[in-house]
This record gives structure tokens, C-alpha cells and sequence, in this order.
């Protein structure tokens, strides 16, 4: 293979902030933000006062619930970082960002309850082919050693970590690292730069060892390199730094760093690691597809809207210049203008006239632009690099605004909030009327309407969505119904006789006819037909009837007073009185439940499964995913509703489901009676 020269990358790079929740993201970006100088002191998240967490929402929960960029310059080079929310209930705001970035900087704890949750990101990251630097955050309260850490880390990883750093300790207290490319020593100062000093004698042996285990992986993918190592011939940190790059950036190694971004230790280490190893936008066009000499490009990574500035197109420039003023075209849509082009930091805005390649920018006022989609300068526009994958609900609420007069307003905010943010979604039920806000969980609903209630001034409740019921019937009957009325004049007569039989389940409805001699003449029998469709929309429990066949079998008719509504309402009395006689019986919707779970919790996803009146139906390990298994039910879909909440509990916050339809079944007994009282009491 030979070595593979690195070379060191400049001009602007944009670096995803990623982790599982609570892993210290939000921290990271503030200690960067503060160690380059674009904000003048590190806050805490406990204060409320990060760059980060700028929304109210964040703010009230002490989490990050949307991605933040913030732009900041280190050591002559332009570099973007986004913080990415690390809670399962909002990683979909990574998905568009990720696919737009050069690097992304995994911040980890070393905690092996938050393997599974690692993993999940690792493995989005392998799928899109971004590079990746692990940073163990927290290093200073460790339980583990760091070797131990790795190998507990590890199989969230499908390429090998390679450890960069070991920690440098005084007693049991970690005080600086050991870089194993430079041999040298650092002590941390909090929230400073720290002090450099020989590696101390005790350690030597230590480094040696660990530095030995890095060149040795390095080597797998240089034959220089293993060749200097069988002759234990020292190589040259340049090309020990050329292979670090080159490994990095293709995807053959995970380097792995150590600090503690609370006090700022270990971040100006990591921020030399992405100035000189992490790709850059070359790298980034070339993994997305950018076709040869295209003009200026740009993906659109999110988007916002602000309270005084309207619409906002978070966009990576992936080539070519873009100025305030210029046209963009997507593939196959209409052409929009910028209007303000904007550097981010949090919630701040600075107003620049243009962006070249690599830089990320906000775009204003990019109407029927969405996250995800490519702009181009090219007129006609330019294939779309990427798409938004799709992603399922998974916990959902009937949505309503207090005040009628809000109907409008709620209908407006909420596109907006969808363009904010795909992964909720916001329909009308047409059977139940109800309009359904459905989204990742208890959380990020509840975000959804602490949005809806604060931004937009719109007060709204919600109740669970109604469980879609429907009732049949046990036995057959034959039934006449007959309708007549005189009140001077025409009158009104219809006349039918009426066979009414179940079907099997799932049938749904028909309706036949075997009228003979005209007993009801044809003009007539499609209203017949109308009338039994309008009385299934609700039979006797309150609920639409099917699984029945009826056939128009007999009637009789009036030359002068029969009508379409005359045969329309003897049908209805026929269907009436005969389903009455039929026996009512309702049935509830089971859905066919995947449920996705680490291994060490698919027992007590089990268990659940029986408490909420669902049946295994087997269970297996996951393809692809080492350490998970999916495990398939079947679940009344009355059961459903928060099954979310449970299974994240049981799953360290990690466990998702899919479900879908798969048959009615007949519910009887206390079940069935609150079912129908719920029912009439909506």
C-alpha cells in the first residue's frame, strides 16, 4: 500500500458536535467557543447562559432540543460546529447536518450504560461515511482506566479506536495527557492553556507501550510504516501525522481524545486534531457526489424561523461563492433569492455579503426551501445530493387549540414547526375529526407545544388520539323497513326488505340486489345503497359498522310518493332494527409491533409485551447491529399509545419500535364497556 501523505487541510470546515444525551456536547462547544476567543467566558449549563441552549425550550429542560451553530476562528482557520441534540427523542436534527459536515466529534463518558446509545451514532456515521473523532469527556471522574474505556467502547465502533492520548495522573487524579504522536506531556489548567513538560518517568514506560499499540494500527494500512516497526526503526512524526490524517479522513481508524470540557481541559489538543487531520470541504463534495465544475452549491442543513427575521436555510457551501441577492434553483422546483446571508453563533447574527466554499451560512427568506435539500446557482438546479430519510412516529396526541378563533393561527405555526423540524408530523383524522401531532416521544412533543404556547401565543390541549373501533355483527337476519309519512300533498313511501349476514373478518362491506319484477324500481336501489352507508357510520356501540353483506331482497314502492330520501330513510330503519337483532360486537385494531432493543434489555422488553396484552411472536438478533436484537408482537393498538415512554425506560433511553396494522379482533367484557363509554362520552 505504501504511506499515504496526509497533508494538512485549510480554509473552512463545518464539525458536528454529537453523543449520546448528557454527555457533556453542549459543554464542549461552549469550552471551544471560549478557548478561540468567540465568546468571552465559558457558562455552564446549569446557568442557562450557553450558546447552545439559547431557547427557552433547552432552557426550561436543560437539554439541547435543536441543532446550534456557532462559528468561530482557530489559528487562522474559519470553523463551524454544531451542537446536535443528544436525546434519542431529537436525533433527527442531526441526519441533515451530518450528511453536510467534514468531521464529527463523538463526546462519549466513559459509562457502558451509554454503549447502546454510542453505537446508534456510530452507526448513522458509518452509513453516511463521515469521519469521526472520539473525545471522552469527563475523563477526570473515570472509574475505568483508559484502555479499559477502549475496550468497553469498542464494539460501538466498526473501525478500530486509536487511542491519541493517555491521561497523566498525580495519585488517583487525572492532571494532563500524554500525546502519543507528539511524545509530549501536558498539564491542564482550568480554562487555560496548558503547561507543556517532559513525559515524567514513572509514565515513560506506559507511553511507550500505548504509542507502540497506536503506530502498530497505524500500520495496518501503511507498509512504510510496518516495515520501520519490524526494524525498530523510530518513523518520523510527520509521516506518523500523515498517516493519522489519512486514516482519519478515509475512515480506517477512530482517534480517540480525553479531556474534561467542564474546565476546558483537553479542548485545545482536540481543536489542533481537527485543524490538521479533519477533512475538508473537498473531501466532503467528493463523498455527497458534486458533479464536476458545478457553480455554487449549497445544502441546506436546517431551518428557522426567528421572531423579527422570517425564515432562515441553514446551508453548507459546498463550492463556488454565493452572494446575498443570488437566485438558487432545486432540482425540478422554482427558483428563490437570498435575501440577508448571516454567520451564526447561537442566536446571534452577523450580516456578510457572501460565503465561499466550505463556509456554513444562514440564507434568508428561501421561500418553499427545506432542510435537506441542495441549492445551486445553476439555473434548473443540480440533482439533490441528499434526502431526508423517512422517519416513523412513534408517540402521538389529538391536538386542538383552546380558542376556536386559533384554528388558523395553530394550522400556520405548525407548518412552520414542521419545517423546523421533519420529524414531527401534523394531520387531520378524517374518521375520528381529530388533528393528530405526532412525533419521537413524551419529550419532543412536549417541546412542540411549549413552541406552540411561547413562540406563537396559541394556548392548546390534547388528550390521546382516539383508538379507531369499529363493531360487527354475530348472526344473520332478514328485516323489512318501511317509510311513510303524509303531511298534505306528495307523501313520502319506501319499502324494503333487507338481508343482512356477517362477513368474514376484514371483508369490510358490499351490499347486493335480487330485486325481481320491478317490487323496487332501479332509480331506487342505489339510494337503498346510501342509506345503509350512512347508517354504518355509526352502529349501536357508537362506533362504524363492517364485516356485514346486505342484499335488497323485497319492497314495494308508490308511484307518486316514493322518493330517493323515502327509500334512503327505509333502509335506515331496516339496517336499524335489524342490527339490533343482529348483536353488536366490537372490535379493537392489532398492530404488528418491530421493537429494536439492546440484548441485555430484550428481556424485559418481553416482559412488557404480555402486561400490555400483546403476544411475542418471536424475537432475533438484529442484522448489522452486534449487541440488539428486534423482537416482533402483536398489540391492540389501544396499547400502544405510550409504549414509547415504557420501552425507552427499560432500553436507557435507546429503544424505538415500528408498527402497523395487521387485523381487527373482537374485544368483550370491562375492556369493551370502557371502550364504548369512552367512546359516547367524546
Amino acid at each position: 500500500m505504501g504511506n499515504r501523505a496526509g497533508g494538512r487541510r485549510t480554509g473552512p470546515k463545518c464539525i458536528a458536535i454529537v453523543g449520546p444525551h448528557a454527555s457533556g456536547k453542549t459543554t464542549l462547544l461552549e469550552a471551544i467557543l471560549a478557548r478561540t476567543g468567540a465568546i468571552a467566558k465559558q457558562n455552564s449549563v446549569s446557568s442557562g447562559n450557553t450558546v447552545s441552549d439559547h431557547c427557552p425550550e433547552a432552557r426550561a429542560h436543560a437539554m439541547s432540543v435543536e441543532a446550534v451553530f456557532a462559528t468561530c476562528s482557530f489559528m487562522g482557520e474559519s470553523i463551524t460546529f454544531v451542537d446536535c441534540p443528544g436525546s434519542v427523542e431529537f436525533a433527527y436534527e442531526a441526519e441533515a447536518v451530518l450528511a453536510a459536515c467534514d468531521l464529527a466529534v463523538v463526546v462519549v463518558e466513559p459509562d457502558e450504560k451509554k454503549i447502546p446509545a454510542v453505537q446508534m451514532i456510530m452507526r448513522r456515521l458509518d452509513d453516511l461515511g463521515v469521519p469521526r473523532i472520539v473525545f471522552v469527556n469527563k475523563i477526570d471522574k473515570a472509574t475505568l482506566g483508559v484502555r479499559d474505556t477502549l475496550k468497553m467502547l469498542q464494539p460501538a465502533s466498526a473501525a478500530p479506536l486509536l487511542l491519541r492520548q493517555i491521561p497523566l495522573r498525580k495519585g488517583e487524579a487525572v492532571v494532563g495527557s500524554i500525546d502519543l504522536a507528539l511524545e509530549r506531556a501536558y498539564i491542564w489548567k482550568d480554562f487555560s492553556t496548558a503547561e507543556i513538560v517532559d513525559i515524567p518517568g514513572e509514565d515513560k514506560e506506559r507511553e511507550i507501550e500505548a504509542r507502540f499499540s497506536m503506530l502498530e494500527t497505524l500500520a495496518d494500512h501503511d507498509d512504510l510504516l510496518m516495515e520501520q516497526l519490524l526494524e525498530e526503526r523510530e518513523p518520523p512524526k510527520d509521516e506518523v501525522f500523515d498517516d493519522l490524517s489519512a486514516d482519519l479522513r478515509d475512515g480506517s481508524v477512530t482517534p480517540v481524545m480525553i479531556g474534561t470540557a467542564e474546565r476546558g481541559n483537553g479542548v485545545f489538543r482536540l481543536l489542533k486534531a481537527i485543524r490538521h487531520d479533519a477533512p475538508g470541504v473537498e473531501e466532503t463534495r467528493r463523498r455527497l457526489g458534486v458533479p464536476e465544475g458545478a457553480a455554487g452549491v449549497a445544502q441546506v442543513m436546517k431551518t428557522i424561523h426567528t421572531a423579527h427575521g422570517g425564515k432562515l436555510s441553514v446551508c453548507r457551501i459546498l463550492c463556488g461563492d454565493i452572494a446575498d441577492g443570488a437566485e438558487l434553483w432545486r432540482a425540478g422546483g422554482p427558483n428563490a433569492k437570498v435575501s440577508g446571508l448571516y454567520r451564526l453563533l447561537g442566536k446571534d447574527q452577523t450580516k456578510q455579503p457572501s460565503a465561499a466554499a466550505g463556509e456554513t451560512v444562514a440564507l434568508g427568506k428561501l421561500d418553499g426551501v427545506r432542510t435537506g435539500d441542495t441549492l445551486s446557482t445553476a439555473k434548473g438546479g443540480i440533482p439533490a445530493l441528499f434526502t431526508l430519510p423517512a422517519i416513523e412516529p412513534v408517540f402521538s396526541f389529538a391536538l386542538r387549540p383552546k380558542e376556536r378563533k386559533d384554528d388558523v393561527k395553530l394550522s400556520a405555526a405548525m407548518q412552520r414547526l414542521g419545517e423546523e423540524d421533519p420529524s414531527v408530523s401534523f394531520l387531520q383524522n378524517q374518521d375520528s375529526g381529530e388533528t393528530i401531532l405526532s412525533g419521537q416521544g413524551e419529550m419532543h412533543l412536549r417541546v412542540v407545544r411549549e413552541k406552540l404556547e411561547g413562540r406563537n401565543q396559541i394556548g392548546v390541549e390534547g388528550h390521546p388520539p382516539t383508538v379507531p373501533y369499529r363493531e360487527t355483527i354475530k348472526r344473520g337476519v332478514t328485516q323489512r323497513g318501511r317509510h311513510r309519512k303524509q303531511s298534505g300533498g306528495h307523501g313520502q313511501f319506501g319499502d324494503v326488505v333487507l338481508d343482512i349476514k356477517p362477513l368474514p373478518r376484514g371483508e369490510g362491506f358490499s351490499f347486493t340486489d335480487s330485486i325481481t319484477g320491478g317490487v323496487v324500481p332501479k332509480q331506487y336501489i342505489p339510494s337503498v345503497e346510501a342509506g345503509i352507508r350512512d347508517f354504518l357510520k355509526s352502529g349501536p356501540l357508537g362506533f362504524p359498522l363492517v364485516d356485514l353483506t346486505v342484499n335488497l331482497s323485497d319492497g314495494s314502492y308508490h308511484t307518486v310518493d316514493s322518493s330517493d330520501m323515502a327509500f334512503q330513510m327505509a333502509a335506515k330503519l331496516a339496517m336499524k332494527e335489524g342490527i339490533t337483532a343482529c348483536g353488536s360486537v366490537l372490535l379493537e385494531p392489532i398492530m404488528k409491533v418491530r421493537i429494536y432493543t439492546p440484548s441485555d434489555a430484550t428481556a424485559r422488553v418481553t416482559a412488557l409485551v404480555p402486561q400490555r396484552r400483546g403476544q411475542i411472536l418471536g424475537y432475533d438478533a438484529r442484522p448489522g447491529w452486534p449487541g440488539w436484537d428486534i423482537v416482533e408482537a402483536s398489540m391492540p393498538q389501544s396499547e400502544i399509545g405510550d409504549l414509547i415512554v415504557e420501552l425507552r425506560s427499560a432500553t436507557a433511553g435507546v429503544g424505538s419500535y415500528s408498527a402497523i396494522f395487521d387485523h381487527m379482533a373482537e374485544l368483550s367484557g370491562r375492556l369493551a364497556d370502557q371502550a364504548v363509554n369512552a367512546g359516547k362520552a367524546a
